[in-house]
């Protein structure tokens, strides 16, 4: 049996562990109620500006360049994870999804150059670790992103797009040729509740009507208040709604161009929020889960402890009957 002098020790390191680990917990449910505030609150516009991306997606003239269909030859893959370390499942089930859709659609993927793009320390790491060149990293984001901080990577992506797969001589920071691409598609974690948070993979670039009604059909919650905008803007019928149309001055393809642009940057800036809130939920409940195993492995330390000590008391007990009787 371990000696109370280690079992004391070992007892003391998991009380000021789990001091630790609460007050992480506690950090993180108020930054996990803000981001959650943040994200919700920004569901109706980012909901709104889906629906409209997908009603402009239908147009057949003055297409923006965003929208127009072209050959698939190089492709952008942006892996969105956290800064820092210590969430649970969060960096892991993003990473885990990105191989899953690349080891399903390998054959496609022979044929398409790749360019990768880490939003985050981890997901950097992560690709470095595994010898994929990263064209640009964004990272220090914050615990609640702003606007300020999503428009450089939302610049990134369609100044990308727009060339075209047109090389440029320079390069980036990471030594890698600037390049342009044909589809963009976005690896992230989705926020469902404070308990439940779902990997997603979301084509965002070139825009169309299927893949906008997909992502929405993913991030509408079956129910709740938010419910009923499948059915108010796509109806329950799998065929494409009548375009609505719109009049437009004083330039339908300038207006259209900068409107897809501030659509798409809202798409992605609603993605980073909802990573956000998914983040935050993921740390408490990793923080939470780490302090009841410290509270319970204290409970066995401590029942261990006082088992040794009454072991060492009976012990000294027989010690001295067994002296006395022998000088009787």
């Amino acid at each position: 049996m371990e000696s109370t002098h280690n079992l004391k020790k070992r007892i003391k390191s998991v009380v000021n562990i789990n001091k630790i680990t609460k007050a992480m917990e506690l950090v993180a449910a108020t930054k996990m109620r803000r981001a959650q505030e943040i994200a919700l609150t920004s569901r109706p516009y980012a909901f709104v500006a889906l629906d409209l991306l997908a009603n402009l997606s239908l147009l057949k003239k003055d297409i923006p360049l965003l929208m127009e269909k072209r050959k698939i030859k190089k492709v952008l893959f942006v892996l969105v994870s956290s800064d820092k370390g210590l969430a649970g499942s969060f960096n892991g089930a993003v990473f885990k999804k990105f191989e899953q859709h690349m080891a399903r659609d390998k054959e496609k993927y022979k044929t398409e150059e790749k360019f990768f793009v880490a939003v985050g320390e981890k997901s950097f790491n992560y690709l470095s670790k595994n010898n994929l060149s990263v064209l640009q990293k964004f990272s220090n984001v914050g615990d609640y992103a702003t606007k300020e901080q999503v428009e450089p990577l939302t610049d990134f992506i369609v100044k990308g797009y727009l060339r075209g797969g047109k090389k440029w001589p320079t390069s980036n920071a990471f030594g890698v040729a600037d390049a342009g691409w044909d589809r963009v598609i976005i690896f992230s974690m989705h926020f469902k509740s404070a308990l439940k948070q779902e990997a997603h993979v979301r084509r965002v670039l070139p825009v169309d009507f299927d893949h906008i009604k997909e992502t929405i059909q993913e991030l509408v919650p079956e129910t709740g208040k938010f419910a009923e905008l499948i059915k108010e803007s796509f109806g329950t019928a799998q065929d494409k709604p009548k375009f609505t149309d719109y009049l437009i001055e004083p330039s339908p393809k300038i207006v259209l161009e900068n409107l897809t642009k501030h659509l798409l940057f809202m798409q992605l800036y609603h993605l980073i929020l909802e990573a956000n809130a998914a983040e935050h939920s993921a740390r408490r409940m990793a923080m939470k889960t780490a302090s009841d195993n410290a509270s319970e492995l204290g409970e066995n330390l401590n029942l261990q402890y006082n088992k040794s000590r009454q072991a060492g008391i009976t012990n000294q007990i027989i010690e001295i009957t067994a002296g006395a009787e022998s000088l009787s």
